[in-house]
Parts: C-alpha cells; structure tokens; sequence
C-alpha cells in the first residue's frame, strides 16, 4: 500500500486533518485501532436522546469548534445552570446553594460531540479510512517512511511520504517502534506529556423526567463523599429524555475491581443529594476512560490535578525534517487538551504538510 500522507489515529485531530487533506485534493490514508472513529469523543444513544462519555463542552473564544458547528449545520446551545447548587461534604450532609456554576457559560452540540464525529465521516472517502487497524512501527530512510500496521493479526506495510501520529504521546511511546530508535530527549518528552482526561471515568444516569430541574437545581453539584466528586446536567438541547453526570474520584484501579459496587454507591449518592425521585433511572452507565489501552497508559491512571502547559516539546521537533510528525491535542500550542487544541493541531500540519507535499511536486 501507498499515500501521501499517513494519519494515525481516527479522533477529532486525525479526522480533521484528513478533511484538511481531501480540500486540499492531497493523497491520505487514515487508520485507527479501536473498532469506531471519534477517540475521546464518545456520544452514547440512550432512551432516544444521545449523551457524551467523553469531552462535552467548548467555549466562546474556541472558533475553529464553532466555525465546525456552522459549516455542518449542528445546533449549538448553553449548558444548563439555572438553579442552585449542591455540596456534599465529607459526613454525606448536602448543602444547598454553597458554590458557583462550573460550567456556566460553557457551550455544547445538538446531538453531542459525536455529531462532529459522524459528519466528519460523510465527507470523507470511505477508502482511505480504516478503523481496528493498530500501527506498531515506522522505519524512516531517503526513500521516504515505511509503516507497520497489524489488521486484526494480519501485518500491512504502507510506503508514506509523510505520516502524523495523531494519538495520545504517551501511547506512542509504549507502542509503536521507531527505526532509526529514538534518543532518550525523544523518548522521555513522549512520556512525559500528560493525556488529557485520559485518567477520567464518567458516569451517566438518564430519566424521563428532570426531578432536579422540578426542584429548583441546576444539576451542579460538588462532593467530597463521593463516588462522583463533580456532578453536571447532561440533558440534551430540548426536551426528554435528561441526565446528569458525574465525574468518579475513585481511583482507577479501584473502580476497574469494584465496578459495580461504585455503580450502585453512585446511584445512591444521587437519591441522598437530590431525592428519591432519582433511584429509578431509566439507564445508568460508566465509562472508564483509563481502561482504554488505546487512550489512557499506565501513568495516566492518576487524572492530572492541573492543566498542563501542552505543545510540541523542542526534542520532537526536528523528526518533521524527517517526514514524522506529532498530531494529538496535547501538541497544540494554544488550546493544548482541548477538542478545540485537536483541531489546531490539525490546522497546523495540514499547512505544514501541504508545503512539503508541493515542494515535490
């Protein structure tokens, strides 16, 4: 097999650049291991509405997420905030009306984030993209970059005049072989960048009615109890069926062994904060993020208590001379971590890649 370009990694930075690419009239081929698109980005359909497990929110200021919004014709509208909040401290007392709105003035999709996922996927040529199709080597001499990829154990070679690792660093490091290898600057800048939310777990719980809207609340809540340390509204734009969500403070190896006791600690962590009318939900699901080999390694089982100073490190920087190049939100200069930080990441190379595309030509 041959392309232009190589995309590694089928999330919001890979399926962007690939749009990029296919405006520009440039030769891709796009692979991803798991078995769906969207990497981080998971949007779940429950009880006729579609719920985000992964990333949910822009903001203002974000205009590449918007400008997506405007161009594929997907509603965008406010999170939900109007009520009071609730405080759990640490005896289990709830408190109402302690703290402020989060995520007030935060923006989300019609339909969530997947709806960008989707869209993507219908404007992209079906053949040049192939999802459970794992990249585990890249062998870099003058005649351009060779490409291992395995295919449900079944090993491929694509010839690429460019490739873009458009997947977490830190998963690069644990699993793809680099020939010429690495130096150990390389290496160790790979590891050390943290993955974003990667050490996160979510759970959702959805109803058919807003008990917590009824009684005044906006759905925002803090605990220092748990299981869910940060509770959000996650209805959809109008209508039923509504939900919250809550992030898990439980720590990853923990909730990996006890699944579903901390499922029924969180359903009963609702009833105490918010009423009875919550212990019947119409589903009630997790999503362990840290479980995802092809997202989450084993140092970012610990979420990152802080937002790190994300970009491309200076000892990765000379491998683009090489046709080698870093594509992940991490490695976005200004909105590093964020859905919008993807899509930077992407703008960025699809830029860089056409001129050294052109210069062949």
């Amino acid at each position: 097999m041959q392309t232009e370009v190589l995309i590694v990694g089928g999330g919001l930075s890979g399926l962007a650049l690939a749009d990029h690419l296919t405006r520009q009239g440039k030769d891709f081929l796009l692979v991803e291991a798991q078995d769906r698109l969207g990497g981080r980005i998971m949007t779940k359909e429950s009880a006729d509405g579609r719920f985000d497990l992964g990333p949910a929110w822009f903001w203002p200021g974000q205009p590449r997420i918007a400008a997506l919004a405007r161009r594929f014709n997907i509603q965008v509208f406010e999170q939900f905030s109007t009520g009071d909040l609730l405080f759990q401290d640490q005896s289990g007392a709830v408190h109402r009306g302690r703290g402020y709105a989060s995520m007030q003035g935060s923006l989300r999709l019609a339909g969530g984030m997947g709806s960008l996922i989707e869209a993507f996927s219908n404007v992209l040529d079906p053949a040049r993209v192939m999802i459970r199709t794992r990249f585990t080597a890249v062998a870099c001499s003058r005649d351009g970059i060779t490409a291992t990829l395995d295919q449900g154990g079944m090993a491929l070679t694509v010839s690429a005049g460019q490739i873009v690792l458009a997947v977490p660093p830190r998963v690069i490091a644990d699993t793809v072989r680099f020939d010429p290898a690495l130096n150990a600057a390389q290496l160790q800048s790979l590891k050390d960048m943290p993955t974003w939310m990667a050490g996160q777990a979510k759970i959702l719980a959805v109803y058919d009615t807003p008990h917590w809207r009824n009684a005044g609340l906006s759905g925002d809540a803090m605990s220092h109890r748990g299981p869910m340390a940060e509770i959000h509204d996650a209805s959809p734009m109008a209508g039923g069926p509504y939900a919250l969500f809550g992030f898990v403070g439980v720590p990853a190896g923990a909730r990996a062994a006890h699944k579903e006791e901390v499922m029924q600690m969180a359903l009963a962590q609702l009833i105490a904060m918010f009423g009875p009318e919550m212990a019947k939900p119409r589903d009630l699901m997790l999503q362990d993020w840290a479980a995802v080999l092809e997202i989450a390694r084993p140092q970012d089982q610990k979420p990152v208590g802080y937002h790190p100073n994300y970009g491309l490190p200076q000892a990765l920087r000379p491998l683009a001379e090489h046709g080698v190049h870093f594509g992940s939100t991490e490695t976005a200069e200004v909105f590093g971590g964020f859905l919008e930080g993807a899509l930077e990441a992407a703008e960025f190379l699809s830029e860089r890649l056409k001129s050294a595309i052109d210069a062949k030509v």
